[in-house]
């Protein structure tokens, strides 16, 4: 096997590695050989924009219980959230939270499985994590939290406080865990007072997912997860994004 001095390798090989990575090229603090911890790196497919400033999104999930990559994405956002915001409030980066959702075919939009997973009539939906429609939490929870979540950032960066998400993803873990049963727009709501963000904004954002209507906000999700000239779909979870570059795992 060729080894990354031949090959353009990834950035990104896990947690670990783009908590400090991506903090340390853009404050200066990478060795000078391109090299940390004895492995070698290629910065080449991740350098800023022109504007000199990295975009960067991170596809994730507010389930904490749907597999062990929940846990994986709970202890990344522990571990990378104050170099987010650091680099957010430097103005070196920014940051979009996304959440994949998919829709139900209408011809089963009146399905227990539809109802249980879904919002806005069948448009918006996530899968029951216990795949028991009569148990726990349903599907269509998660997605109403996942648009809360979008929304908090939404708020957030017409603030003037785009960095504020992680605090908020962050706080909600520790919180309103599934585990302990505190799953709850009750939950998320407190979270979102103890910010100083204004929830009435967020629930405007938010609109109602009885509605058989629309939702702009997931609708745009939904497309963005499609794949557009050499960037592919969005199908797992959790997925980076790093100048339109998919890195899949963290």
């Amino acid at each position: 096997m060729r080894d990354c001095a031949s090959l353009n390798c990834p950035t990104i090989y896990g947690a670990t590695a783009f908590s400090f990575s991506i903090g340390d090229v853009l404050t200066g603090k990478e060795a000078t050989d391109g090299t940390s911890g004895g492995t070698p790196r290629s910065w080449s497919e991740s350098m800023p924009h022109p504007d000199e400033r990295v975009e960067y999104e991170l596809w994730t999930n507010s389930n904490d219980e749907c597999s062990p990559r929940c846990g994986e994405q709970v202890a990344f956002v522990r571990s990378f959230r104050g170099h987010a915001q650091i680099l957010e409030r430097g103005g070196y980066a920014r940051f979009t939270p996304h959440y994949i959702t998919w829709y139900c075919p209408e011809a089963f939009r009146l399905t227990r499985q539809c109802q249980s997973q879904c919002i806005n009539h069948g448009r918006y939906c996530a899968p029951d994590r216990e795949e028991d429609f009569g148990e726990g939490y349903e599907g269509k929870q998660v997605v109403v939290e996942n648009l809360r979540q979008l929304c908090v950032h939404r708020v957030a960066n017409e603030s003037g406080l785009p960095w504020a998400w992680w605090d908020f993803a962050m706080d909600y873990k520790l919180r309103c865990s599934m585990k302990e049963k505190k799953y709850s727009k009750a939950c998320a709501e407190e979270v979102v007072a103890s910010l100083g963000l204004s929830l009435e904004k967020v629930l405007a954002c938010m609109g109602d997912p009885d509605a058989d209507a629309d939702n702009a906000v997931l609708s745009k999700e939904q497309e963005d997860q499609i794949g557009r000239g050499s960037r592919g779909d969005v199908t797992i979870l959790p997925t980076l994004v790093i100048n339109d570059v998919q890195y899949r795992g963290i």
